[in-house]
């Protein structure tokens, strides 16, 4: 998705890579897969460390789960480092296991663009949210993508059925986040592949 907006992906291997970023992407997969995989490498906490130095992330589904601050079913991560710093509450597989995966079409404010189909794939719920939390979009009464800051997530998968709204706002804020780096520097991005393997847990991308 973001190669087809400009993106050019490389591969990160190592905490001390994320220091030359400016946007990470935390994606779908399984969390507790990828809070276990990242926890020798002292992954997640490098990554809270630049996203309080500035640094703009976007997580789906697995990736809001470990971006949330609190969780209702957190049983199944206990022990290991999240990211936190978006001040939400999820539940895990929250709209049903992965036979009760579905699509819905969603109208996500305020770009004023047509409703579009996502895919929801055993996806969180978010609970509750504070007033510093921006909803961008609602499915069943409740939040299902949101913004705080330099944090962007959504319960669904918008690369799936090839949305490209969120994807296109948080270019804006890395490119946001470059700028207050250094003027005129090029955006630099992370990307997550799916569940992190232990030899490739994130892989990169540059914005030409």
């Amino acid at each position: 998705m973001l190669v087809r907006l400009g993106a050019d992906t490389v591969a990160v291997r190592r905490p001390e890579q994320l220091e030359e970023l400016d946007g990470l992407v935390v994606p779908g997969g399984e969390s507790t897969a990828i809070a276990r995989l990242a926890a020798p490498m002292g992954l997640l906490p490098a990554v809270r460390a630049r996203l309080d130095a500035g640094m703009a992330v976007f997580g789906t589904c697995a990736g809001l789960i470990l971006l949330s601050d609190r969780i209702a079913d957190a049983e199944a991560l206990a022990g290991f480092d999240r990211i936190g710093g978006l001040d939400v509450t999820t539940r895990r597989n929250g709209y049903g296991r992965q036979l009760e995966s579905f699509e819905a079409t969603l109208e996500i404010g305020p770009d004023r663009e047509p409703p579009r189909p996502v895919a929801f794939i055993r996806a969180p719920v978010i609970e509750d949210t504070t007033s510093g939390v921006e909803v961008l979009a609602w499915y069943g009464g409740h939040p299902v993508a949101v913004r705080q800051g330099r944090i962007l997530a959504a319960s669904f998968h918008p690369e799936i059925t090839g949305d490209d709204r969120l994807h296109r706002r948080f270019l804006q804020m890395a490119a946001s986040a470059a700028a207050a780096r250094a003027e005129g520097a090029p955006v630099r991005l992370a990307v997550a592949r799916g569940a992190p393997g232990p030899k490739s847990p994130l892989s990169g991308s540059s914005l030409r």
